[in-house]
Formats: structure tokens, sequence, C-alpha cells
């Protein structure tokens, strides 16, 4: 009888997984450093920014004081900045949302050669660079005024206008491919029940639509709080309306040296967002992979 060795039963190292996982690290560093830079420097003084960029704070409150010395100054007006975004944000996401969604779901409902060539319209605003259209939205924006007399510059509706036009492509074309995979029959029988448009519309397909609502929702709202070229165009330097991105900006032109209070404003102004991002994070993924199956 001849004993034959057992097989190990040791896996084989992958190299290729060694290699994408230390890839993937080192993906991690380069994009978590530049915020890292920001979290320390803002628990700094200007004096100690300058003479250690890169080590770590002695004490963390020193960001209290900077945050103080920020909301404390009324030429930078911060709060009031912080509230606009807020506003800004809020209006825009949900106007961006319900709009989207019923034009995406009449389109998908209604089969001509209109509906197509339309969906098709809203799918090429999605490859149209927004530096080709930024003149002529601000002089349409003013041809409105003079047409209507209703003020669309350094205005809460003008700035919310313009966020529809250009979130609606993106979103139309989301809600589109996933509204395809809802069954007619559900909407047949809610119309035999007595249900009108407008009912089946938000009592049955808008509950349907909340992962990729909510997905929506989370990636238009980090380009909406951050954006700072359209609010600059449509509201101003130095507008009433004034956005936190542009109240950041002035605040760094106006305190050049200071960038213990310039990074602290950062900080502040992407805190919300990061938050944001971190509790929505399921839903984005299960949207995105919904909207792609479907």
């Amino acid at each position: 009888m001849i004993l034959q060795r057992p097989k190990s039963t040791k896996e084989p190292i992958r190299w290729g997984m060694v290699v994408l996982e230390v890839m993937t690290f080192l993906l991690l560093i380069s994009f978590a450093f530049p915020f890292y830079l920001v979290l320390i420097n803002s628990a700094k003084s200007a004096t100690e920014i300058f003479a250690d960029p890169l080590g770590l704070p002695d004490t963390f409150g020193q960001i209290l004081v900077n945050i103080n010395l920020i909301l404390g100054n009324p030429s930078i007006r911060y709060l009031n900045s912080f509230v606009n975004s807020i506003i800004i944000t809020t209006t825009s996401l949900l106007a961006i949302g319900l709009f989207s969604g019923m034009a995406a779901w009449v389109l998908v409902r209604t089969k001509t050669k209109y509906s197509f060539l339309i969906f098709m319209l809203f799918v090429s605003g999605m490859v149209l660079p927004f530096q080709v259209v930024m003149l002529p939205l601000v002089r349409l924006l003013e041809l409105m005024r003079v047409y209507t007399g209703i003020q669309f510059l350094d205005t809460y509706h003008g700035i919310v206008l313009a966020y529809i036009g250009f979130g609606a492509p993106l979103s139309v074309f989301m809600f589109h491919g996933f509204i395809k995979s809802i069954p007619y029959e559900i909407e047949e029988a809610a119309t035999i029940d007595g249900c009108t448009k407008p009912q089946i519309f938000f009592l049955i397909i808008l509950p349907i639509l909340k992962p990729i609502f909510v997905t929506l929702l989370v990636l238009n709202g980090m380009w909406i709080w951050n954006d700072y070229l359209l609010p600059v165009l449509v509201i101003g330097l130095g507008g009433d309306v004034q956005t936190l991105p542009v109240a950041v900006a002035n605040l760094a032109g106006t305190y050049v040296k200071q960038w213990d209070l310039i990074l602290t404003s950062v900080l502040m102004a992407a805190t919300p967002v990061v938050v944001l991002f971190l509790f929505a994070q399921k839903h984005i993924i299960q949207g995105m992979t919904s909207g792609a199956i479907k």
C-alpha cells in the first residue's frame, strides 16, 4: 500500500488581487490626504500652519477659535451664506427630482417618435459642456427680465431655475431607465380603480422610485452645494443671495494670509456634504445598481 501525501489546502497567493488592493490603498491615501491637511490645519493658528503644515496640532481647541472668528465677522456673512445654500440646494433638489420623475414617466409611457426625440434632447444635455452655455445663460436670464419684468439675476428663483435646467438631463436619464422596469399592469389596475394620472404618479410610481430618487438627491446635492461657477454667474460675488462656496472664495480674497480661517471655512462648508454622503452611501449604491439593471 502506497501512501500519498495529502494535498495542501492552502490557496495560492493571487498576486493580481494583492496589486489591486495596494493600488486601492494608495488611491485612498491620495484622496484622503487633502482632507487630512484641511482638518489638521483648521486646528492651528496661521503661524503654526506656516511653521509645520504637515504636523499634527498640539490641541484641536484652536478650531473653535477660528470658527468664532469666522461667524463673528459681519463682512463674511457666513451664516447668511449657509442659510442661502440650504434654501437653494433643498429647493433645487426637490424641483429636479419631482419634475424629472414626472417627465421621465410621461416619456416612458408615451410611445411616440416625439417622446423619443424629447428624451434624446434631455440626454444630449449630459454631454454639453457648461462653458459653452454659461454666457448665453446669463444673456437669456437678462432677456427674460426684459420681457417678463421678473428679476432672475441675484435671486433665489433665478439660480434654482438654472439648477433645474442643468440637473434635469441626468435625472431624466436615470429615472427613464428605472421606470421602464415598472409593470404597466400596476397603472392599469389603478386606472380601473378610479385613480387619476396625478394619483397614479404620486401614490404608486413615486414610492417605487425611492431608491433612484435618493441617489439623485445625494449626487445632485453634492454638486449644487459645492458649485461655485454657476452662482458666480447668476448671483455674483457680492450679491445678497450669496452661497457658501462664494463666501469661502470671498474670504480667501479678503484674508489672503490667514490660512487658518480659510481652511476652517472650507472644513465647515464640506462637513454637511460629507455627513450626507456617509449616511446615504447605501442608498446611492442601491439606486445606481437598480437603475443599471433595470
